[in-house]
Parts: C-alpha cells; sequence; structure tokens
C-alpha cells in the first residue's frame, strides 16, 4: 500500500483495517474502524479531506478525491462503494449502497439507506432522499428501499465486506 503525507497530513486508518498491498492512501483521510479498502483503489486527500465511518467497504479500483476549496468527502457507517466507483466531494451517510462503476458529482448527498445503482451519474448538487433507488445516465429516482433490502443488500454487503477482509489477515 502507499500511504503519502500532503500538505502535513498523514492518512490515519482505525481499527481492524484492512488496506490492499495497492491502494493508495494520500494526504487527510481518516477512517472508521472495520473498514477495507481493496485492491488499486485511490483516496486521495490533497486538496481537501476525506473522512470515513465505520464499516465502510471501498471496492476494487475506486477513486475518491475532492475540490480544493470547495469539497470534502464524508462516508457514514456501514457503507459500501462498489467496484470502480467515482466519489467526487459527496457525502454518503450512513447505510448506503454504491454500485459497480457509479458517478458521484460534487456536492451529491446520499441519505441513509439508500441505493445507487450501478453506472449511475449523479450529477453536482443532486440530493438523494433517504430509502431511495436512483438509476441512469443522469440518475433519476426510480424506486423505494425496502426494509427487507435494507437488511439483504446494504447492511448484508457491509458485513459480508468485514468477513472478506478478514480472509486475508489469515495465516
Amino acid at each position: 500500500m502507499i500511504i503519502r503525507t500532503v500538505r502535513d497530513k498523514t492518512p490515519a486508518t482505525g481499527k481492524n483495517c484492512f488496506i490492499a498491498e495497492d491502494a493508495v492512501l494520500i494526504g487527510d483521510v481518516i477512517t472508521g474502524d472495520e473498514c477495507s479498502i481493496w485492491y488499486k483503489t485511490v483516496l486521495r486527500g490533497d486538496v481537501n479531506y476525506i473522512r470515513i465511518g465505520d464499516r465502510v467497504n471501498i471496492q476494487d479500483a475506486c477513486v475518491l478525491h475532492t475540490t480544493y476549496k470547495k469539497t470534502t468527502i464524508h462516508i457514514g457507517n456501514d457503507v459500501s462503494i462498489g467496484h470502480r466507483a467515482i466519489v467526487h466531494g459527496a457525502t454518503l451517510e450512513d447505510e448506503v449502497l454504491i454500485g459497480m462503476g457509479a458517478i458521484l458529482m460534487d456536492h451529491v448527498y446520499v441519505s441513509t439507506r439508500s441505493i445507487i445503482a450501478a453506472g449511475a451519474l449523479l450529477l453536482e448538487h443532486t440530493r438523494v432522499e433517504p430509502y431511495s433507488i436512483w438509476a441512469g445516465v443522469p440518475a433519476k429516482k426510480i424506486g423505494e428501499v425496502s426494509e427487507e433490502q435494507v437488511r439483504t443488500l446494504i447492511l448484508q454487503t457491509a458485513e459480508n465486506y468485514i468477513k472478506y477482509a478478514q480472509w486475508y489477515g489469515e495465516g
């Protein structure tokens, strides 16, 4: 893994985190506990900060970045960000699932218990209300998240990634 200090800021991770060998964490990045940052993922906190809660998984080839003096990234607890997604200057509340290849632009706000479909493009300043499913290019609301989907998709994915990360710590 590459952990690089930039502008006197050094990334910090919480307890029991898995950081893949080729993941890159730069600058003002702080994660909570039981997070996993997977292969080829870049968290670039060089121009502004990135704050990540507990039990967050950021899957392979994701990019998280911000805009200088304008945007930051805030990610709540129990969030899953799918393979090759881009999060740029956005806020994700607790219990959110971001699908593979989704793109979230500056000032996007995703409320709790929401799902962003694979390949979705959320344009700047998009606000996703709680329990929403968004899809498309540009993304639009296409449905509501059920309690069953919260359990079987959002929370189960976050729990699974804690288990997967533990496999990498085994002898």
